[in-house]
């Protein structure tokens, strides 16, 4: 007897979040679908044009937006920026360089100093009790 193994999908929004595409900017046919994991493995190991296309220029999902300015995505929806952004847009703020943009990169870069501190310290506790 043989055990028949089903294909592993996901929803079209999870397949355009794990490949960092903003999904309402994506081709009919990948959102209207289902992706297999098999699907999804092949989009990332050789993206079509569509794909390639998406991730070069946009709209850009506020996770991808929020990495391409050095901010977090908090720090977007207190800079006023909900809604997906090209890359050209993306670009145009980090010219601008806007208060808003300044004060949330600042504090980013605090937040991943603390981070760093924490980790060491953690570090030299373990290498402590470690001998």
């Amino acid at each position: 007897m043989t055990q028949h193994q089903s294909a592993q999908t996901m929803k079209p929004a999870t397949a355009a979040k794990k490949l960092g595409v903003y999904l309402d900017a994506a081709p009919a046919e990948f959102r209207e679908g289902v992706v297999s994991r098999a699907e999804l493995n092949a989009l990332q190991a050789d993206p079509p044009e569509w794909l390639r296309e998406l991730r070069r220029t946009g709209p850009h999902p506020r996770p991808v937006v929020a990495a391409k300015l050095g901010v977090s995505i908090s720090g977007l929806a207190r800079g006023g920026v909900t809604e997906a952004l090209t890359t050209e847009q993306i670009e145009a703020l980090k010219q601008e360089q806007p208060e808003w943009l300044q004060k949330e990169r600042a504090t980013q870069a605090e937040v991943r100093k603390e981070g760093a501190r924490i980790k060491k310290q953690q570090a030299e506790r373990a290498a402590r009790q470690d001998s």
